[in-house]
């Protein structure tokens, strides 16, 4: 099965990111691709820049919201996150449609964090996005539990994750839980 995979937010665009390393080994080691694609939306632009494999251009590394957040990501306010994906959920889409080998495409795989905010809030915007356009292809998402310190000394993570969820059964075809512990 080859992947189209969707990095959302920090944790996963960090993932996604790992994701395009293994596809790497897998290419040259064995001359097997795993997938026809790696990308990484985030609303912060260090995050973006801090991604080690994932193609360092505008189609692979995708900044939403600038006009908003101005590149500074927004704050574990997941309501923002969901707001910003509505308004540019386009260029992801704009950016699947450009990728070469998009018909050797098995499913998508989108990754994103619960806790935080563009992960959590953009994550169901941008899969619900995608599973319209490409209603062929299934959605599979790799959410993110926080660590435990974050449901403690962070307020907002534990609403995050709960509205994350929620949001995201709705619309994958399944979902994967990761403990972040």
């Amino acid at each position: 099965m080859k992947l189209l995979v969707i990095g959302c937010g920090q944790c996963g665009g960090k993932v996604a990111d790992e994701f395009a390393r293994q596809s790497i080994m897998a290419r040259t080691q064995r001359g097997i691709d795993i997938t026809t694609s790696v990308l990484a939306v985030n609303t912060d632009t260090a995050d973006l820049s801090g991604l080690s494999y994932i193609k360092r251009d505008y189609q692979h590394r995708i900044l939403i919201g600038g006009q908003k957040t101005r590149g500074h990501g927004v704050g574990k306010i997941n309501e923002l996150g969901a707001e910003i994906a509505r308004e540019d959920g386009n260029k992801v889409l704009e950016s699947i449609r450009a990728v070469e080998r998009f018909a050797e495409t098995d499913a998508f795989l989108l990754i994103a964090g619960a806790a935080g905010g563009t992960g959590s809030g953009a994550g169901s915007v941008l899969a619900q996005q995608v599973k319209e356009r490409y209603i062929e292809k299934p959605l599979y998402a790799i959410i993110v539990l926080p660590f435990r310190y974050e449901e403690v000394t962070e307020e907002r993570s534990m609403y995050n994750v709960g509205t994350c969820l929620k949001s995201i059964y709705l619309v994958a075809d399944a979902v994967v839980l990761v403990d972040n512990q």
